[in-house]
């Protein structure tokens, strides 16, 4: 009986590990283990349009509500806050005469400054979706872009300037490519406005911060990231490369998840392959096709025995990192969400992330980012501040 037990007790504990042991791809070789695995809500789709920074900041703040003991949150509405963006965006477009960015690209504290300003509504009221079926804004973004620039060219010759009307024309065009927008609403057999459903969801946009890391500013302070999307002028913390890395694991062990900035043009992120990694040989990997303009899809098909077996990688360190920064090799590309901590069958570390680009590759939407990886290409992380180690925030003096 002795024997059978111990039998049966080891079958089950190799049952157990098969169960919790999970691969980026099928086919491959990768064994990740779990460390941390955080609740969110399902994956969406940001479609053809540069929103991502809107779908995963909710998706963040969804994770918030799970978090906080809301144990199945509304989906949030991504359209909502890209059109009060889109407002404020113009507005400070046309005052600075045009000399900042005006694009689909935004930043996480984007969302703060639309629910703090304006609140913020549930999907299932506002889904932005205005006689079709999935999210598509390239002629959208042209006629509004096409608003503003001409609007600017009018006011540069007009010996009256332009005329107040130009905000409720902006309005006009976001009601037709968005739908109407929202003053009240009932959701759940309650009323609302948005400003009133964004206190009834509980959340205080004060508690939330972007960090970053990077050389060219001071270290333990206040910065502002210089990329084009960072039009509304966000500060973020600047912290050393292990810092970084230390509040992500931190974060994670303490049930908090983080969004995630990132550059995501390099050969060794593959959507379709559910991976994304930094091989010391970076000519291993054989590109055919290329992503579109906004990242928005799984992009070029990349072939490598890197996505399917673990090799060695390129040891980042902040002067690589820093490099590829100034040289503008690494670039602000897309907005994702950071949900759980992994390692492989050697040890090495990885990120689960969450992406918006639907769930048609095999990690169903999700896929595993090394700690290279992360060490490399990371522009942002944005979380609760009580995700931050204490002596991290003593550093930063953030109380």
């Amino acid at each position: 009986m002795n024997y059978l037990f111990a039998f049966l007790a080891l079958s089950f504990i190799i049952f157990s590990n098969a169960q919790i042991t999970s691969t980026n791809i099928e086919g491959s070789n990768y064994k990740f283990t779990k460390v941390a695995h955080l609740d969110a809500t399902p994956v969406q789709s940001q479609g053809r349009t540069a929103t991502c920074w809107s779908f995963s900041g909710l998706s963040f703040f969804e994770s918030e509500l799970i978090r906080k003991g809301n144990k199945n949150p509304a989906i949030l509405s991504e359209m909502y806050v890209v059109r009060k963006s889109y407002e404020n965006k113009a507005d400070k477009y046309i005052r600075m005469d045009g000399k900042i960015n005006f694009s689909e690209g935004g930043a996480f504290h984007d969302i703060p400054w639309v629910i703090k300003n304006y609140g913020i509504v549930p999907y299932d009221i506002y889904n932005g979706l205005v006689g079709s079926e999935s999210y598509d804004h390239a002629e959208f973004f042209e006629v509004l872009n096409g608003a503003v620039q001409g609007l600017l060219k009018f006011g540069a010759s007009s010996s009256n300037g332009i005329s107040p009307n130009w905000k409720p024309a902006i309005s006009g065009i976001l009601d037709a490519y968005l739908g109407k927008d929202i003053k009240e609403f009932e959701f759940k057999g309650k009323k609302y406005t948005p400003q009133s459903y964004a206190q009834a969801i509980g959340l205080n946009m004060d508690d939330y911060v972007s960090l970053t890391s990077f050389t060219n500013h001071s270290l333990y302070s206040k910065c502002q990231l210089a990329i084009p999307d960072n039009y509304n002028w966000g500060d973020s913390y600047n912290v050393n490369l292990n810092d970084l890395m230390t509040t992500v694991e931190f974060a994670l062990s303490k049930g908090y998840t983080l969004a995630w900035g990132a550059d995501v043009s390099e050969k060794g992120f593959s959507f379709k392959n559910g991976i994304a990694l930094v091989p010391e040989d970076p000519n291993s990997i054989q590109v055919v096709g290329k992503d579109n303009k906004n990242f928005s899809d799984a992009g070029a098909d990349k072939n490598a025995n890197a996505f399917l077996s673990p090799v060695k990688e390129l040891a980042i360190t902040e002067e690589i990192r820093q490099k590829g920064y100034d040289q503008k090799t690494t670039t602000d590309d897309h907005g994702m969400h950071i949900v759980g901590l992994y390692t492989d069958q050697n040890g090495s570390k990885y990120v689960l992330v969450k992406n918006s680009w639907g769930t048609s590759n095999y990690p169903k939407g999700y896929l595993y980012v090394s700690e290279q990886y992360f060490r490399y290409k990371t522009i942002n992380i944005y979380l609760h501040k009580e995700g931050i180690p204490s002596e991290l925030k003593q550093k930063i003096n953030l109380n």
